[in-house]
């Protein structure tokens, strides 16, 4: 009889001890969880401090795109084959991907860009750009090793367009849009470089 309390009593100690550890291991998970997303919620805030973000949008007749993109100074750097390497993939911005909609389908040098939400990136060269649509949106816009956060496979449209160089400087980072008869153009700018994608639309 003694014997069975004995077991009775080991396996009610050791019952009670593994319900407490898995509870505080539990708990511990839960603590790491939410100082991570503190930590990432006050560094997100921190960097959009120096890039803040903004919204540009064109409309013209049923059409609508909108950009959400942050904003970078250029504060006396060297901007495009410095602080943003040629021949590298450039999340176009800071902080998060930028992003790219559409209400309806656009034409591309001949290409058809289908009516939908994309991550936009780019290829900086000192004479010609590469312009890259990819299906995948709201990553952080680099890795942890510091590359650009994005899967190549996921991309749908690709380009090449002319980078322009002008005497005016311009300190922050923009994108905007011009009506050019039935088509449009977005525009990117910064530093002295600038970087028009045509387009038309239905």
């Amino acid at each position: 009889m003694c014997y069975f309390r004995q077991i009775s009593h080991v396996h009610f100690f050791c019952g009670t001890f593994m319900k407490r550890f898995l509870i505080f291991s539990g708990l511990g998970v839960v603590i790491l969880i939410l100082m991570g997303s503190l930590v990432l919620f006050f560094y997100k805030r921190h960097t959009k401090s120096f890039s803040p973000e903004e919204e540009v949008t064109f409309e013209s007749r049923d059409l609508k795109i909108k950009v959400i993109y942050n904003r970078p100074n250029k504060k006396g750097r060297v901007i495009f084959g410095g602080l943003v390497p040629y021949d590298e993939v450039w999340r176009t911005g800071a902080n998060e991907a930028t992003t790219f909609s559409s209400n309806l389908p656009l034409k591309i040098q001949g290409k058809t860009l289908n009516a939908g939400k994309y991550s936009l990136w780019t290829i900086p060269r000192e004479n010609q750009w590469s312009i890259i649509f990819n299906d995948e949106i709201g990553q952080w816009g680099i890795n942890t090793s510091g590359e650009a956060n994005r899967i190549p496979s996921r991309d749908v449209l690709s380009v090449d367009v002319t980078a322009m160089i002008q005497d005016r400087e311009i300190e922050q980072f923009t994108i905007s849009f011009e009506a050019i008869g039935e088509e449009a153009e977005m525009v990117l700018m910064w530093d002295k470089t600038v970087i028009a994608l045509p387009f038309s639309y239905p």
